[in-house]
């Protein structure tokens, strides 16, 4: 599975942005997917996530309320829409998969495919 992250860019605080991940595979509807941010220096982290069905999400507490994953079967692709972002979200985004079926995850370990990352940067 191909992962092409897309979206990324310069925004305000306050401001949105939607990130998009389109995936190769024609069975895309079978993959969890997830969203992971990396800010420099910092250890890769689990934004959010949406279970292979659709029927499950997760986030990471500190974008509760502010972000929203959601996927689009027919066009094999995985969004993450932002809003209200603040400064300490800066961070280059990636998107990624994990293997046909498997149940949501948050440790970035448990995921086998990986899109090439997209920077986000909020300026204050």
């Amino acid at each position: 599975v191909q992962l092409q992250a897309s979206g990324g860019g310069l925004v305000q605080t306050g401001g949105s942005l939607t990130l998009s991940c389109a995936a190769s595979a024609r069975t895309f509807s079978r993959y969890t997917m997830g969203w992971f941010r990396q800010a420099p220096g910092k250890e890769r982290e689990f934004v959010a996530g949406i279970s292979w069905s659709g029927g499950s999400t997760y986030y990471t507490d500190s974008v509760k309320g502010r972000f929203t994953i959601s996927r689009d079967n027919a066009k094999n692709t995985v969004y993450l829409q932002m809003n209200n972002l603040k400064p300490e979200d800066t961070a280059v985004y990636y998107c990624a998969a994990r293997k046909p079926f498997e149940v949501l995850a948050t440790t970035s370990a448990m995921y086998d495919y990986w899109g090439q990352g997209t920077q986000v940067t909020v300026s204050s």
